[in-house]
């Protein structure tokens, strides 16, 4: 109880000295909430876009199957359907349509797609939020395009995709089969790629290897490697950022080790006079532990609950434009909270742990020293 009552003590006067000298450890405590806000940030939106790409990609094809030709990706004939389903462990196999189109009314590029099943008819539309935004491209507005032989194409929408869905559909237009093919002049029997089930997705790298040497034109994608790609893709551009904003946090780290080290004449005699009136060593320490802990921790905290407001409910405008990558049709959608904790306790260590630390030093030797010359120098 007595220990209890003596750390007490020790905190109430931590407290009052950093009252005291409030402008200084102010400056420093917006500055470390700063430098973590932004690290936290990247960490929080890397995170949950992750976990977001898994989740969209929870219902992607276990397998897609490219036609490369010269190394580049071209249509692929419909009559590879019938080979790839007589492979052992194919379920279904089927041809996907879609392709790109640039809008150079709007400077926006949509992603066309037939889907599986159709809701409307030819010559009809559903588009995403994004398309719906940026085209003006409401129920019942016709929407131009042009034909790969320079004709004017029209298209109703039909339906306007739901909000919820903004994340993968925000550049998409669904249209009919008949109407993408007189769109881009596909012919009949072809398509962009196939699309394939299978019965144990274990099975999936021996039918990968199969399926390239049945057709050896061909280029197989599982699933997994598709997430694999854009957790590369996220982690690279998170890693970009983390890279310049290190920059702010070395200057942060210079800045904090000399206010942590280089003790004022100030605190250099409150030091002195604790120990005339009878504080010891450990007591002094215990003093600039605490204050030290006091400001990085809040400072800590502060900036995982700014970057974390900043993040899932600003929808983390200061840094998307860099880890989205570039594009007009940005998709409008609200991150659902998602923490790595390792990476937050990374966090912890590297902001936190080195500036209490840091105070200790200069303290320890301004405590052994004879409170005169302490309070002299």
């Amino acid at each position: 109880m007595a220990n209890i009552e003596k750390q007490r003590a020790i905190i109430d006067f931590t407290l009052s000295s950093l009252m005291r000298r409030k402008g200084k450890n102010a400056a420093l405590l917006v500055v470390y909430t700063l430098v973590v806000t932004a690290l936290a940030s990247v960490m929080f939106f890397t995170k949950s876009i992750k976990t977001e790409a898994a989740a969209v990609l929870a219902d992607a094809p276990e397998l897609v199957v490219q036609r490369l030709v010269a190394g580049r990706h071209e249509m692929i004939p419909l009559s590879y359907v019938e080979k790839i389903s007589s492979i052992r462990g194919i379920r279904a196999v089927r041809g996907r349509l879609w392709g790109y189109y640039y809008d150079p009314v709007f400077g926006s590029n949509y992603t066309l797609l037939v889907p599986r099943e159709l809701t409307f008819g030819d010559g009809e539309a559903a588009v995403g939020s994004g398309v719906a935004r940026s085209g003006l491209a409401e129920v019942g507005n016709i929407m131009p395009f042009r034909t790969y032989q320079g004709e004017l194409f029209t298209l109703t929408v039909a339906q306007v995709l739901p909000s919820s869905t903004e994340l993968v559909s925000a550049d998409l237009v669904l249209l009919s089969s008949g109407d993408f093919r007189a769109l881009f002049g596909v012919p009949e029997n072809m398509a962009t790629d196939l699309v394939a089930e299978v019965a144990n997705p274990s099975e999936i790298p021996t039918i990968t290897a199969k399926i390239v040497k049945l057709l050896p034109d061909t280029r197989p994608i599982a699933r997994d490697e598709i997430l694999r790609t854009y957790e590369a893709i996220f982690s690279w551009r998170s890693g970009i950022l983390l890279a310049i904003l290190s920059g702010a946090l070395l200057a942060f780290f210079i800045f904090a080790w000399d206010k942590a080290t280089g003790l004022s004449a100030e605190e250099r005699r409150e030091i002195g006079i604790l120990k005339a009136i009878g504080w010891d060593v450990a007591d002094v320490l215990m003093m600039k532990l605490w204050e030290g802990a006091a400001l990085s921790l809040t400072a800590f905290v502060t900036g995982v609950l700014l970057a974390y407001l900043h993040v899932f409910a600003g929808g983390a405008s200061l840094i998307v434009p860099v880890l989205k990558g570039w594009s007009v049709l940005y998709p409008s959608f609200r991150l659902t909270p998602s923490i790595d904790f390792m990476q937050l306790g990374i966090l912890f260590f590297l902001t936190v742990i080195p500036y209490t630390v840091a105070t200790i030093v200069p303290s320890w030797r301004a405590a052994i020293a004879a409170p005169d010359s302490v309070m002299r120098g």
